[in-house]
């Protein structure tokens, strides 16, 4: 009997906020609302996309590093990193140091809400 495969449907962010956290996050990725309830806030490129964002309510309050995080990558033209970190900034992120040493191919970046991510290199820069 062949087993069907499972497929990541939703990556989770509990949050305080959930329609200021969801808008915060569909800004930075340019993807939309795709549902928005009391208790659950879901976003994506389009409605029927294969993964989304989904946003859960919760009480207790961040303490510490996310054990999991997004590594987000811009286009690879010249500057665009830069341009990019500057735009998710001026969106609401922050900086955040989690022991980096200055000499890393990626900036982290907390989310408003302190949920940590990071801004890595494009992918055609990392080739040869």
């Amino acid at each position: 009997m062949a087993r069907m495969a499972i497929s990541l449907h939703h990556i989770v962010i509990d949050a305080h906020d959930l329609p200021g956290l969801a808008r915060f996050w569909a800004e930075v990725l340019g993807w939309q609302v795709l549902s928005e309830r009391e208790r659950e806030v879901v976003i994506g490129t389009e409605p029927g996309a294969p993964v989304g964002i989904c946003f859960m309510p919760v009480t207790d309050v961040k303490t510490v590093k996310n054990r999991l995080h997004l590594d987000l990558t811009p286009g690879a033209g010249p500057g665009e990193r830069d341009a990019e970190i500057e735009r998710v900034l001026a969106l609401g992120a922050r900086r955040v140091d989690v022991g980096q040493t200055g000499t890393e191919s990626w900036t982290v970046l907390a989310d408003p809400e302190g949920n940590e991510f990071c801004v890595v290199r494009a992918k055609a820069t990392l080739i040869g």
